[in-house]
């Protein structure tokens, strides 16, 4: 048997079929709990011998009740989706009676201290990750729970979630040669974020030329900014004969509209001239002009989960972790067979 010491308050949700947020309700008396849920939380408490440490108490009286949740609105940032990502954890914050501030100055190292030291935050998200993030040294000195939004290079001590962008770069790549593609080209994010080093960006990046490399097909790289005429100059590179490009991976939610307009004023028809397969959320893969196979962004359950991983940390002692989502390929019919 294990100490009741060590009982968690996951176990205690699960064991009394309730979810983390209604056992903090139960223990604090925050919010009005019926009572058969609370003599079944109360009764799985006693069952397994569960007694709040310090930070669940804290719940109960000195917390702000409020979250941080740091994404520096920086060049080359994607706003329609930053929001989903933020609409996210502010409704999952909500489910533990808290509140989101958002910070989105562009701040460097002594940001998170500012924030939690003046008790502005109980625990802090930071989203917009590098891979070699000038903040990581500082936040590994928080006193207060941090989890990452994003893996930087060296994630040591630190707690993140993401998607794993490295292995859907690979999947995307491996879906065109899987189809008998053999020159592809990788329409990529804005050069901005890959000037600093954006993690998700380098990682797919990764991916892709791993996997083109493995299987012997020709690749191009392209960064692209948005607007029409830096799509249409994009495609002039991607689409000189002399390359033979027949399939594109996307990696730019902002031009894909753009793109495909582009692409059918040049007469050019997605799956039948060429195959497009991109990264991005299901509700825009499914409403552009061509609807576009895709591996999902998965922002709602990205949101939620590092809003779970954060509060269970103010509750209990957690080790730091990494979790990465594996990628969820969905075919719409855009990429062909040669």
């Amino acid at each position: 048997m294990r100490r009741a010491g060590m009982i968690t308050i996951k176990e205690v949700a699960r064991h009394a079929g309730v979810s983390m947020s209604t056992v903090s309700y139960v223990l604090s008396g925050k919010r009005s709990i019926s009572e058969e849920t609370k003599r079944r939380v109360e009764q799985s408490i006693v069952a397994l011998g569960y007694h709040p440490n310090a930070g669940a108490r804290a719940l109960a009286s000195n917390r702000s009740q409020v979250l941080g949740l740091v994404v520096p609105l920086r060049s080359g940032v994607n706003m329609p989706v930053i929001m989903q990502f933020v609409a996210s954890i502010v409704s999952s914050a909500r489910d533990y009676d808290y509140d989101v501030l958002l910070l989105t100055k562009e701040a460097g190292p002594g940001e998170a201290h500012r924030v939690t030291a003046r008790s502005m935050a109980d625990a802090i998200v930071l989203m917009d990750v590098e891979s070699d993030d000038l903040r990581i040294p500082e936040l590994r000195t928080v006193d207060a729970p941090v989890v990452l939004l994003g893996m930087p290079d060296d994630h040591e001590g630190l707690s993140c979630v993401d998607l794993d962008f490295a292995t859907a770069g690979r999947q995307m790549a491996g879906h065109l040669a899987d189809r008998g593609h053999r020159s592809i080209a990788l329409i990529g994010s804005p050069p901005a974020v890959y000037e600093r080093g954006t993690s998700y960006a380098t990682r797919l990046l990764e991916g892709f030329r791993s996997e083109t490399a493995r299987r012997n097909v020709r690749a191009s790289v392209h960064p692209c900014a948005p607007g029409y005429e830096s799509v249409a100059a994009c495609l002039d590179e991607v689409l000189a004969p002399e390359h033979g490009t027949t399939g594109l991976v996307v990696h730019n939610e902002a031009i894909l509209g753009t793109l495909l307009l582009e692409l059918r004023r040049r007469s050019l028809d997605v799956p039948g001239d060429l195959s497009v397969i991109t990264l991005c959320p299901d509700d825009v893969a499914e409403s552009l002009p061509v609807p576009l196979t895709s591996i999902a962004v998965p922002a709602e359950e990205l949101g939620a989960i590092a809003v779970e991983m954060v509060m269970a940390r103010l509750t209990e002692e957690h080790p730091p972790e990494v979790r990465l989502l594996q990628p969820r390929l969905t075919d719409r019919g855009s990429t062909s067979t040669l």
